[in-house]
């Protein structure tokens, strides 16, 4: 599966760079950083805390020479916490939940990028806006429980920012909104059962140094 992914991605990086102009700025370098998880559920008897993990890959960016426009794509592993769910509270009508497992993707974000030029200080400091798809691929083979079924393929819209420093080092965060479902449980007892199901939402902060 990982081959494959790969495999698609260097075949798309590929076609985007022979598609782009001779002269395009192209950078290529590490990213990691930090994905903070929080699945929303389709049931008010469940609420999840956020969820910190971690993420780390490559990054390529192609500028165009016009308009400070250019798309940016990413091979990433990404570590998510997984809300687990435990026993239901009479107290509370609401069933308790735990974090204790994880799950692993690897994942390929391709982003639209626009760096807003800045006066006097544009090669120092430069900020920029980015949004486009996520496509998350579950690698972990790992049974969460019994109730829950992974769902082996994630697609999400990230909408996120940033700076760039020195036309290296790029910080920035982004929000990532799931569109299909990433887990699905069944709770409650035989007679009266309930179907949850929950998608991904999610911050990422990440640093990538690009030569």
């Amino acid at each position: 599966m990982i081959k494959t992914i790969k495999r698609i991605f260097a075949v798309a990086v590929t076609a985007l760079a022979v598609a782009m102009p001779a002269s395009s700025q192209i950078s290529f370098g590490p990213k990691l950083g930090i994905a903070v998880n929080d699945l929303k559920f389709n049931k008010d008897v469940i609420s999840s805390d956020n969820r910190a993990g971690f993420t780390g890959g490559l990054m390529l960016e192609v500028m165009l020479p016009v308009a400070n426009l250019g798309v940016d794509a990413s091979v990433m592993y990404v570590h998510r916490t997984v809300d687990v769910l435990g026993e239901y509270d009479q107290a509370t009508n609401s069933y308790k939940v735990e974090s204790d497992e994880g799950r692993d993707y690897i994942e390929i974000p391709i982003n639209l990028k626009w760096k807003i030029g800045l006066p006097v200080v544009g090669n120092i400091v430069t900020p920029y806006l980015f949004t486009g798809p996520s496509f998350a691929f579950l690698t972990s083979k790992k049974a969460i429980t019994e109730a829950y079924k992974n769902k082996s393929f994630d697609v999400a819209w990230n909408f996120g920012f940033g700076v760039q420093l020195v036309k290296k080092l790029q910080i920035g965060a982004s929000y990532g909104l799931g569109i299909n479902k990433a887990v699905k449980a069944t709770v409650g007892d035989s007679a009266n059962p309930v179907n949850i199901e929950g998608k991904n939402r999610y911050w990422t902060i990440t640093a990538a140094y690009l030569f």
